[in-house]
């Protein structure tokens, strides 16, 4: 797809950190200002400088799309075409080291979309087409922070729950499925319910399913924020620690009763509550409504009434926090795409951030305006200057 297995193997992988997973090629074509994008790389950090503008969160953007969902600025298929293009259909090619070995990953907006004239995108894993997005999390995770969600704990509750779902992503193999059957029988059922006269069984199957993959949801979001919490409070740095909840009937239930029985309950309250839901549009109970919540645990106060830089730095725990477990669970570290974080750092949590990224020993993607911001990765990272859609390797600056 972008080069054969053959010619990667034969490759010297002296840049590549052990461990971890690591992008060695990626082409673009029509994707956002990028025409026709060749990179070669060595499988070590990557940092990107540029002027603002200049297309390194695109390059981003187009990694983020080697996972479920809708990349890291959730845009629509077709948005992401290059403008110039109209409406070509644009394309994101990889080949990396993954946690199964090297896999060629294509993907991009497929032609002519559905016949209800939805978008539908394509994925091609070694050459071969695959049913849906989701199975990309066999290969790799995909973990990232970027400046729009630094207002993740004053805005509102559906970025938080993404977030948390991501986080999530990687320590349960099974988690994007579930949400994904979750979402399919609520998008079914409220379908049934917009037209009603639907038939009252095929009503109380798709609450059925609701019910089992609603709260298989609710469970892994309880145990993977208890995770990352746990492994916060061991880490040791200059980066606060968190406590961590995920709030919503669902999760209370959980906390008090079996699984099953929680199941039944979310089954009954659905039942109960189709005519609330038909006048609403929507389904007003499940865990598609519930919330993350983060306390500052050293300070015992809500992240939302932190300081800016405050939760900048508990973001960023975070993140560091869920890459931990992992690189644990899957005995590779995940792909880590970090658009203008440096900037927001003071010098000691900056150079602490590198030594804990580079100690994770997965490849990561950082973008800057000032490049002397990484002058701690110098040696230890390929940097590329952004300008105009153009992307130009260069020497690491100086210590």
């Amino acid at each position: 797809m972008v080069r054969s297995a053959a010619r990667v193997a034969e490759q010297s992988y002296e840049g590549t950190a052990a461990g971890g997973t690591a992008v060695l090629s990626l082409n673009l074509r029509d994707f956002r200002n990028y025409a026709d994008l060749h990179l070669r790389l060595n499988g070590g950090p990557v940092v990107l400088t540029g002027p603002n503008g200049a297309g390194k969160t695109n390059i981003l953007e187009a990694l983020s799309f080697l996972s479920p969902g809708r990349g890291l600025r959730r845009a629509r298929l077709s948005d992401v075409s290059r403008s110039e293009a109209g409406n070509a259909c644009w394309v994101a090619q990889a080949e990396l080291a993954s946690t199964v070995g090297l896999v060629a990953i294509g993907t991009g907006l497929a032609e002519g979309g559905e016949e209800d004239g939805s978008e539908r995108r394509v994925v091609r894993i070694n050459g071969e087409a695959a049913p849906s997005a989701n199975g990309l999390v066999e290969y790799l995770d995909v973990v990232w922070l970027t400046p729009q969600m630094d207002r993740l704990f004053v805005e509102g509750l559906s970025t938080r729950r993404r977030f948390m779902d991501r986080l999530v992503y990687g320590l349960d193999g099974g988690h994007a499925r579930q949400v994904a059957a979750y979402e399919k029988a609520m998008r079914e059922r409220n379908r049934l319910l917009k037209f009603g006269g639907a038939d009252p069984a095929w009503l109380a199957a798709l609450e059925s399913q609701m019910a089992e993959h609603g709260v298989a949801v609710a469970a892994a979001r309880r145990d993977g924020l208890a995770r990352i919490e746990a492994g916060m409070a061991l880490a040791t740095g200059p980066f606060p620690r968190a406590r961590l909840a995920a709030q919503g009937p669902v999760e209370t239930w959980l906390a008090d009763m079996p699984a099953l029985a929680a199941e039944e309950k979310l089954r009954v309250l659905l039942a109960e509550r189709r005519g609330i839901d038909r006048e609403a549009g929507a389904a007003t109970e499940g865990p598609h409504r519930s919330d993350m919540a983060v306390w500052h645990a050293d300070k015992d106060q809500p992240a939302a009434q932190c300081s800016t830089g405050e939760q900048k730095a508990l973001l960023i725990a975070i993140t560091l926090a869920n890459a931990r477990l992992i690189r644990a669970r899957r005995a590779m570290a995940p792909l880590m795409l970090l658009d203008e974080v440096s900037a927001h750092l003071d010098a000691r949590r900056r150079a602490a951030l590198y030594e804990e990224l580079l100690a994770l020993g997965g490849q990561v993607w950082l973008t800057g305006t000032d490049e002397d911001l990484f002058a701690g990765l110098a040696g230890r990272a390929e940097f590329f200057t952004v300008t105009d859609g153009m992307v130009t390797p260069r020497a690491a600056v100086s210590c």
